[in-house]
């Protein structure tokens, strides 16, 4: 019983912290950002002026598969940017997050705060 409850109030506490999802956000999460690797891709690069590829797979544990698709996903939302060059001769490629990305990410912790908030008070 103390279980259905906990989940009642966690679901009424993450849609009144946002109470009309914007279209594509369930319960007011940014989709593209609340997915785990995204998030830490995201919140690597708020932190960082910019990151190589080499850099976040390595920050991030992952492999080359896995940061390919999240970064591209990031990109197509326009949350990161990315550079491709050569050093000498060796391909670079260096992700860097955009100013939409960075009040996206403003958005999403503001709100996974005011949850927290929330649900502590329940």
């Amino acid at each position: 019983m103390a279980k259905d409850s906990t989940a009642k109030r966690l679901e009424g506490a993450a849609m009144s912290a946002s109470p009309q999802p914007a279209r594509g956000e369930a319960a007011g999460f940014d989709r593209v950002i609340h997915e785990r690797m995204r998030l830490a891709v995201v919140s690597a690069l708020a932190v960082n002026t910019t990151l190589s590829f080499s850099e976040l797979k390595r920050i991030l544990n992952t492999t080359d598969g896995n940061l390919s698709v999240h970064a591209r996903k990031l990109e197509d939302a326009g949350y990161i940017s990315c550079s491709k060059f050569f050093e000498g001769r060796t391909p670079k490629t260096e992700y860097q997050l955009t100013s939409k990305g960075r009040k996206a990410l403003e958005k999403y912790l503001s709100h996974m705060e005011s949850l927290i908030k929330r649900v502590r008070q329940g």
